[in-house]
């Protein structure tokens, strides 16, 4: 491009020098200016950085996976490539989604599916992820401009809609359950759900699809005092759904959207979306590539630094009939999933016991019995080279000194202990 403009800028040139009134060159000029601004606007793009067709763990500055795949060869994952395999559906690109989306491209996910019917605002300036010059795009057509300038690798699916509409639920549906990045893959299209919106019915709406397609997700949630946050395991059947435990406000009849008042919107900090949308996309991956253990709830209490656990099992009298049916294919499978769990921990058992923990290694690291090494150091230490002595005793022989004889009666005791009997018997 930049060629092509120099090009447009010498024709320019020659048309002004070819002009003999010079009353015609103004415009020239004008248009060599608007060229010149186009040109350093043309420099100012950033370059994208061109696709990379398989990951690689070579540790040089211009692999873009380098530290991701580090991951593997220090035995945290088993293979992280994998992660070019999953697909992962974002709802809402807010404060939570967005950040959200962001780690995960930059994780090198296979595909992103992006959802939110909102506009970028200069209200949403005190968030992460969106700039100034993005204010009046869509949420979603902003989220992919900046993520295909990080990873051009991972793929990117945008929905423009609102997801509690009739229609918007049947699209969202739809793409839920398009296959064509998996062809293979059992189940839905996507393998996670991350629900990263801020009302009740939109959760309701994400747990009815779910529901539906048997399909595990993830809840987040940041409080309205902007103080403290949630993020929450979901897998029909399993664990408990959204509409087994109502929130209180919900449960008690009365319609959120009457809670908002004029002029008074819900405080936000960037710090506490950000520890969400961490711990949110940290338990995804743990999840996707199977390491440590994904909490089925976390809490964050900013104020405290506080993280409390819990697990919350399905209620059997749930509104929702999509998870009552859940509840019973689980209960009936449990027996043989119980069964293959335990014949696993069996085939473990007995590779441990084939293979020792600590096998010779490349590090040359092997483990001895500590009564050997005392064994060997005693040794070694009471070992000297010959025509030297010791001054002072052992160490060891001063720790256990020798037993004290009792020591034989002399004769003086004797003829006094005779002349006490004689006493007594007189």
């Amino acid at each position: 491009m930049e060629a092509e403009l120099k090009d447009m800028w010498n024709d320019l040139e020659s048309m002004k020098q070819s002009l003999t009134d010079p009353s015609l060159r103004g415009p020239v000029d004008k248009l060599q200016l608007h060229l010149e601004r186009l040109t350093n606007l043309s420099k100012s793009v950033p370059v994208r950085r061109s696709k990379v067709k398989d990951m690689s763990a070579e540790v040089v500055d211009s692999n873009p996976y380098s530290r991701l795949m580090a991951l593997q060869r220090m035995g945290i994952v088993e293979n992280y490539e994998r992660i070019r395999e999953f697909s992962v559906a974002i709802v809402g690109i807010g404060g939570v989604g967005s950040v959200a989306a962001e780690m995960l491209t930059r994780c090198g996910i296979g595909r992103l599916l992006l959802y939110d019917y909102d506009k970028v605002e200069l209200a949403n300036m005190n968030r992460l992820f969106f700039r100034p010059d993005q204010v009046g795009m869509t949420k979603t057509d902003a989220a992919v401009q900046t993520l295909e300038d990080i990873n051009p690798d991972v793929v990117l699916e945008s929905y423009t809609l609102n997801i509690t509409t009739v229609q918007g639920f049947e699209t969202f549906m739809s793409s839920l359950r398009n296959k064509s990045f998996s062809p293979t893959k059992e189940g839905s299209g996507v393998d996670l759900v991350l629900s990263c919106v801020d009302n009740y019915e939109a959760r309701m709406a994400v747990n009815q699809a779910c529901n539906e397609l048997k399909q595990t997700w993830m809840e987040s949630g940041v409080s309205e005092d902007a103080v403290s946050g949630h993020i929450q395991l979901l897998i029909p059947g399993e664990t408990a759904c959204f509409a087994c435990a109502p929130p209180l406000v919900v449960a008690s009849g009365i319609d959120e959207r009457t809670l908002k008042r004029e002029g008074v919107c819900a405080a936000s900090l960037p710090t506490t979306m950000g520890v969400v949308a961490g711990l949110l996309v940290q338990n995804t991956l743990k999840f996707l590539l199977k390491f440590g253990h994904v909490s089925p709830y976390l809490g964050y209490n900013s104020l405290k630094d506080y993280f409390p656990t819990m697990e919350m099992r399905p209620n059997p009298q749930c509104s929702n009939v999509a998870c009552l049916e859940r509840q019973k294919e689980f209960i009936i499978a449990k027996p043989a999933r119980d069964a293959a769990a335990k014949a696993k921990m069996e085939a473990e058992a007995l590779t441990v016991e084939e293979f020792p923990l600590h096998a010779d290694n490349e590090w040359n690291i092997s483990v001895v019995d500590e009564v050997e090494i005392e064994t060997v150091g005693a040794t070694s230490s009471d070992a000297l080279p010959e025509g030297l002595v010791r001054e002072l005793p052992n160490a060891d022989e001063s720790q256990h000194p020798p037993p004290v004889e009792p020591a034989a009666p002399s004769l003086d005791d004797l003829e006094d202990l005779r002349r006490q009997l004689e006493a007594l018997n007189s």
